[in-house]
């Protein structure tokens, strides 16, 4: 029996950019145009009555804007969106504000660079919008953060664990996970992301103003701290190492990050730093980085965690990983927080029994 193609909902208001964007499928076996929308308001509609797999949506519209749809899309009736306009590129702030609400990726309309440059961006968008409209619709949800730019950061705690995550397409999926770290955890967060250099820093300034841990991009030399997220990006190898006693990070050019290998180099480092304290995570992503070093995490008795690939833009790094760590815990990405402090919590609880248990003996 065939698969019935995807159902796509365009939302723009210019028919032009509509038309040419539903151009763009019309020979695709695997997605079919099923309407169209102007504005926030009749997409709302479009989607209630159409009921489609995946919506495409612009930012600039009249009436209802493509944020504002998105937040209440979300909350009425939530579906995999790609946001496609002129102003979600790469590092800008309206783009993590689609992404924090609920967009699963998005990119920028495409422009007239020349014949190559436009099939490029072509098939960009094509390649987008299959990978959002195969992740399931009940995975899909408006994440609400802290929107306070004045956030009180608790005192630093003694670090017990460090916790690595890691994650290739979909990686600012870290939008619906690192704004809900708690900074009393007594944990220090590392997360590889595979965007640009150019762009950690941006990253980083916006995560700070939602997130009650203090994120920080990550620099040779920084000795890790409780209550702080570290950012790299996967063109870089981060690595943890103990110098002198304190877990410290080291960060150098990666030599072959086409490979895509950084994930797997930062879960072998704390693997071998700090064995069953650490936690190591592997989300979204195409190839197979984080599988090995996730089985290292486990074996030395650390926990594993992994994206439930149900929840993922792109399945194949969760998938990978899953099949080498048979005892990892794999949960949706708007649960990996709960789980992860579940993890936190009760290691904590184990090391007050054991000193009571110590303190008792003497």
């Amino acid at each position: 029996m065939n698969k019935q193609p995807y159902k796509l909902l365009i939302v723009d208001d210019s028919p032009v950019m509509r038309r040419a964007i539903a151009s763009m499928f019309d020979a695709d076996e695997e997605v079919t145009v099923v309407g169209e929308a102007g504005n926030g308001h009749e997409a709302l509609d479009a989607v209630a009555t159409l009921d489609p797999d995946v919506v495409t949506l612009d930012v600039n519209m009249p009436g209802m804007d493509g944020l504002a749809t998105i937040k209440r899309l979300m909350i009425q009736s939530p579906r995999p969106t790609v946001m496609l306009s002129s102003l979600t590129r790469e590092g800008s702030q309206i783009t993590f504000d689609a992404l924090r609400y609920g967009a699963v990726d998005f990119v920028t309309k495409p422009s007239q660079d020349g014949a190559e440059e436009l099939q490029t961006q072509i098939d960009d968008i094509r390649s987008k919008v299959m990978f959002a409209a195969d992740v399931e619709q009940q995975a899909i949800k408006y994440i609400r953060a802290q929107e306070d730019n004045s956030i009180t950061r608790v005192g630093r705690q003694p670090l017990r664990h460090i916790v690595a995550m890691g994650a290739h397409e979909g990686g600012y999926g870290f939008l619906k996970i690192i704004p809900h770290l708690k900074a009393d955890d007594a944990a220090a967060y590392l997360a590889v992301v595979y965007v640009s250099h150019r762009h950690i820093d941006a990253f980083v300034d916006y995560l700070n103003v939602y997130s009650s841990v203090l994120v920080k991009r990550a620099n040779h030399g920084q000795v890790l701290e409780a209550g702080v997220c570290y950012i790299s990006s996967g063109d870089d190898y981060m690595t943890v190492h103990n110098d002198g006693g304190m877990p410290t990070i080291h960060v150098r050019p990666a030599p072959f990050s086409s490979r895509k290998g950084s994930v797997d180099m930062l879960l072998f480092s704390v693997a071998d730093c700090v064995a069953d304290a650490s936690v190591g995570i592997v989300l979204s992503g195409s190839g197979d980085d984080g599988a090995e070093g996730l089985e290292e995490v486990d074996r030395v008795g650390g926990t594993a965690i992994i994206q439930d690939p149900r929840t993922c833009l792109c399945k194949e790094m969760a998938e990978a990983a899953i099949n080498r760590s048979q005892s990892a815990l794999i949960v949706a990405d708007t649960d990996i927080v709960s789980s992860l402090q579940t993890v936190l919590q009760q290691d904590a609880s184990e090391s007050v029994r054991e000193a009571h248990v110590q303190a008792s003996a003497v």
